[in-house]
């Protein structure tokens, strides 16, 4: 999968492709991630791709002519998706979809945005990360690449820890414990040393509808439950109850 990255700041993307799986990926030929350099593309002698918001106020906007260029610039450039808090919420499903892609281009707004005739004209998408503000794209895109490297198989060595991840099954993930089984008084559940391969299985599968419960409770609404998932919620409610937690 190719990712084309439109940008004013190409060295973080550089900077990027050097981390961890990432590289690896890139190593593998498994993806490839290209910085297309805004600046490249401006006309201006001072190579400034930016400029005044028309009818007045703070902040600057990015032209439409330099992004019109380094888009068409492209052979395969794919679906274009433009960064903005205005965009959809990113999720596991879209990340999902995208990862089915050959190609992508992630357009990076900075300042006040991009000039809105470049949204009518060349993006496919706008996408959000959430309901905040960052300065820039640059970051944005650097989830977006990450969370869909991840899911393309060959990148990950033990691709099932994928399967298990929180959201890929509409729940959150199950507790994780590690060497000591233990330390500071807190000991492990007894389950997860007993080798019993079944109970672990259902008591990873109990907590993670209880923690789903009681941490993102909408998203059980969209999660049909079995006979099973609901007497092991009740189970995990119950004994969060008698526990005292909050």
């Amino acid at each position: 999968m190719k990712f084309n990255i439109v940008t004013i700041f190409p060295d973080l993307i550089d900077s990027f492709c050097n981390i961890a799986f990432i590289h690896t990926a890139i190593t593998k030929k498994l993806i490839s991630i290209e910085p297309i350099n805004l600046r490249s593309f401006s006309e201006d002698k001072h190579n400034r791709v930016d400029d005044k918001v028309y009818g007045g106020g703070p902040g600057m906007v990015l032209k439409y002519e330099p992004i019109k260029k380094a888009i068409l610039s492209l052979k395969n450039r794919g679906k274009v998706i433009y960064l903005t808090p205005q965009g959809k919420p990113l999720n596991q499903k879209r990340l999902k979809s995208l990862s089915n892609l050959d190609n992508l281009t992630i357009l990076c707004g900075r300042y006040e945005g991009v000039d809105e005739r470049i949204i009518r004209e060349f993006v496919d998408e706008e996408i959000s990360l959430g309901d905040y503000v960052i300065s820039g794209g640059e970051i944005a895109s650097m989830v977006i690449i990450e969370g869909i490297t991840r899911l393309l198989p060959g990148v990950v060595d033990d691709y099932e820890s994928i399967n298990q991840d929180s959201f890929q099954k509409g729940i959150l993930d199950f507790p994780h414990y590690t060497r000591p089984d233990n330390i500071d008084n807190h000991p492990i559940p007894e389950v997860l040393l007993s080798g019993n391969h079944i109970e672990i299985k259902k008591w990873r599968r109990k907590q993670s509808l209880g923690v789903t419960w009681h941490k993102r409770p909408e998203l059980l609404k969209n999660v049909k439950l079995s006979e099973e998932d609901d007497k092991l919620l009740k189970e995990y409610i119950s004994e969060f109850k008698e526990n005292g937690r909050k």
